[in-house]
């Protein structure tokens, strides 16, 4: 009876042949396509580490040129500071400006 239940197939040869050499042919495959995959990260993540030492570099630079511009300023109001001292000097006929003279003057006391 257990006969009868079960249908006997059978598979033409060449269906077979052509299933195992899809299969051959994925399992072969696969290691190239893995390393292919290896590749394209490892040159996708080189391009990126460009990309961010460019941006650092510009973001250095922008650095240096703002820590320039500040001494540069820095320098030219040396001349400045000095010129409102000699001038500050010069209105005051005792030869010290304003503000020394009366702290001097609040210390005598």
């Amino acid at each position: 009876m257990e006969n009868k239940d079960k249908k006997s197939t059978s598979v033409n040869e060449q269906i077979t042949d052509a299933v195992t050499q899809s299969n051959v042919k994925a399992v072969g495959e696969a290691p190239a396509i893995a390393l292919g995959n290896v590749y394209q990260t490892a040159a996708h993540s080189t391009g990126i580490m460009f990309e961010n030492a460019v941006n650092n570099q510009n973001q250095q630079n922008i650095l240096g040129q703002a820590a320039t511009t500040q001494g540069v300023m820095q320098i030219y109001s040396l001349d400045t500071v000095a010129d409102a001292v000699s001038i500050a000097q010069m209105m005051n006929p005792n030869g010290r400006n304003a503000e020394s003279s009366s702290k001097n003057n609040d210390k005598k006391e």
